[in-house]
């Protein structure tokens, strides 16, 4: 069984967050208000640069060591001033390092950027700098002004239902996606106790890295992945190589009509964020249903403070709005959601990650 991954205690964590937030605010509070503000309108620009350099796999180039732009440039076939001042803007931001010979290197956060590698978020920036995106947030004024998603407004039709006739972009989100568990899952998990569990389902778990985390965890366990046909259908390469397979099932369905009955354990990553109130509680009523006596119901989310912080859960709130139509939601409002649809909230677990564990119990 693969070990956990060693992480600083949680303590530790809180305490640099607490730390670099106060230093931000610093830098802010020291620059005349224009500047600083000047220094946050241009975050849009970051956000090219970086997918612009995800796309042309600027990453992967410096993987070996050091490159001058020039041979940057060669490798992948493009202008090699072009490479040299976006290589020399991503500096500017952390993400490469200039040596004195001109040449650039990785930074930790340029390392994140590389393909293929554990914590890469790659597919995450390829997801947030998609044109389609772009156009997203640039009618964010339509959403706060009228509470509606742009993406409808834009696309003619929700984000789900659009993903269905869109196969290249449902590619992007479903990778980006992935991209974000891995180790977060391991870490965020690592905070949950799943032993004694006879049959967890995962409810919306994708392609399954959630339940392959919490099946190695929980070794008498037994699995169920329930999501759309088309997404589970691809879950068997993601159990084979975490070692479950012989005790995870799939199950094909929609969690607005209905969940596979019977588990002690249901558990929802990033699921009842995407959803309105209303909906959200439909989706937990359904699972109401299904449960098993005394069984649990694990959410993993981002939680809210009740004052804002910098907490990046903020920024994923407009995220919502704009795309969505869900909502990050403070403990209080958990607690009331989960009151409506038949739970009572028992605990929220927060993890050094930016992910929470709500764990509620059937009343």
């Amino acid at each position: 069984m693969p070990t956990r991954p060693k992480v600083p205690p949680q303590r530790l964590v809180r305490a640099i967050d607490r730390v670099r937030a106060g230093l931000s605010r610093l830098h802010r509070s020291s620059a005349p208000g224009n500047i600083a503000l000047l220094e946050l309108a241009t975050g849009a620009w970051t956000t090219a640069a970086l997918y612009t350099a995800a796309r042309l796999g600027i990453a992967d180039q410096l993987a070996s060591g050091p490159r001058h732009a020039n041979d940057v440039a060669a490798r992948i076939g493009v202008d090699p001033d072009g490479v040299y001042r976006l290589m020399r803007a991503l500096t500017s931001r952390g993400v490469l390092r200039q040596r004195p010979d001109g040449s650039f290197a990785l930074t930790r956060v340029g390392d994140a950027l590389r393909s293929g590698v554990d914590g890469s978020l790659r597919d995450m920036v390829l997801f947030i700098g998609h044109p389609i995106r772009w156009a997203d947030w640039g009618n964010l004024e339509h959403s706060v002004r009228t509470g509606r998603t742009a993406f409808a407004e834009l696309h003619g039709r929700p984000f789900f239902d659009y993903l269905d006739g869109d196969p290249e972009f449902a590619t992007v989100f479903n990778n980006a996606m992935t991209a974000t568990s891995g180790l977060a899952d391991e870490v965020a998990l690592g905070a949950y106790d799943f032993t004694g569990c006879k049959l967890v389902v995962d409810v919306g778990g994708g392609h399954g890295s959630v339940l392959s985390t919490i099946l190695r965890s929980a070794p008498e366990a037994r699995g169920v992945l329930y999501d759309l046909p088309s997404v589970v259908a691809d879950a068997g390469p993601t159990f084979d190589a975490a070692g479950v397979a012989d005790r995870a099932s799939v199950t094909g369905g929609s969690f607005m009509d209905s969940v596979p009955d019977g588990g002690d354990a249901y558990v929802m990553k990033n699921i009842i964020h995407d959803w309105s109130d209303d909906d959200a509680v439909r989706i937990l009523r359904n699972i109401r249903t299904a449960i098993a006596p005394g069984g649990r119901l694990v959410l993993l989310e981002m939680v809210l403070p009740e004052r804002a912080n910098s907490f990046i859960g903020l920024m994923l709130d407009l995220e919502m709005l704009v795309t969505a139509g869900g909502r990050e939601r403070t403990r209080g409002e958990y607690a009331n959601l989960l009151s409506r649809s038949g739970f009572r909230l028992t605990r929220v677990i927060d993890t050094i990650t930016p992910m929470s564990i709500v764990e509620a119990e059937p009343v």
